[in-house]
């Protein structure tokens, strides 16, 4: 990352596309009858949303780039936090569902956790570790819920 601009853009676009990922396979649970995970999906889409809210508020008054689809530093094809499209599977069980979130969210810990231990900006480094300790939470979490849903306990969302 050469910028905070440039961090941020990609941190909205990070957020946005969990955002939208998340909504469709709520959508697609939904309409394929699968209540419990389309909930699941959903209440993580609304996450989302507030996290793209809060990515929002932080970028303030900076003039962010507009950067193509190409110019985005992703570790892989699609942004870090886009929920594998295979759960759209209207088969998918709440245990795998739950996975599938808490993969992307692993895999969004690791991008910023990445930028932090990359970059020489130190404001950069202060907001990638803001992220890192914002994602550890969201991971932690999922964690918790899954090991809610072994018990056979109620997840937050079904309460």
């Amino acid at each position: 990352m050469d910028s905070v601009e440039e961090f941020l853009a990609h941190t909205i676009q990070l957020e946005n596309e969990a955002a939208l990922r998340f909504g469709q396979l709520a959508d697609a649970m939904r309409t394929a009858g699968n209540t419990e995970v389309a909930q699941l999906f959903r209440q993580l889409a609304d996450y989302s949303l507030l996290h793209l809210g809060d990515a929002r508020e932080r970028a303030g008054y900076r003039n962010l780039p507009t950067l193509a689809e190409a110019d985005y530093q992703w570790p892989d094809i699609e942004s870090p936090e886009a929920a594998a499209i295979w759960a759209a599977d209207p088969f998918i069980g709440i245990e795998q569902a739950l996975q599938v979130a808490l993969d992307a969210e692993s895999a969004g810990l690791a991008f910023y956790d990445n930028v932090l231990q990359t970059t020489t900006d130190p404001e950069i480094k202060v907001l990638a570790k803001e992220f890192v300790e914002e994602e550890a939470q969201h991971v932690a979490e999922l964690e918790r819920w899954i090991a809610l849903h072994r018990k056979g306990e109620k997840l937050p969302m079904q309460k």
